[in-house]
């Protein structure tokens, strides 16, 4: 990487954390992007990292999953990530998380887990 897209990842990882999710969001998506590392894991994991029971871990099969069984609307998963479609997974998994034992919410990637353990019940 130059000099000047380390800087965006850096300001693109900085906004993503702790300012405008939606600009860090696209900076980073942005320079992973130059590189063919434009990943759904690779976007999410700083963000889950940092805050994991607000922010979610987006793994492809897992999401695509519970999209489905749960019949999700308005959300269609895309290996392409968008900050749209990002914010509306999130909310359905905070909204779901009200619903649920406390004992469920440790973190949004375990609750993920949850979820795609009980469809294979």
């Amino acid at each position: 990487m130059t000099e000047e897209e380390k800087k965006q990842l850096s300001e693109g990882i900085k906004q993503l954390i702790h300012g405008d999710k939606e600009l860090g969001f696209n900076l980073t998506l942005e320079i992973l992007g130059n590189y063919k590392l434009a990943k759904w894991t690779l976007l999410t994991i700083v963000p889950y990292y940092y805050s994991p029971r607000k922010e979610v871990f987006v793994k492809p099969n897992t999401t695509k999953l519970i999209i489905k069984y749960y019949e999700l609307e308005d959300i269609k998963y895309s290996a392409k990530p968008t900050y749209d479609f990002y914010k509306k997974f999130r909310n359905y998994i905070l909204e779901m998380k009200k619903y649920v034992d406390k004992s469920l919410d440790i973190d949004n990637a375990a609750f993920t887990g949850f979820l795609m353990m009980a469809t294979e019940l």
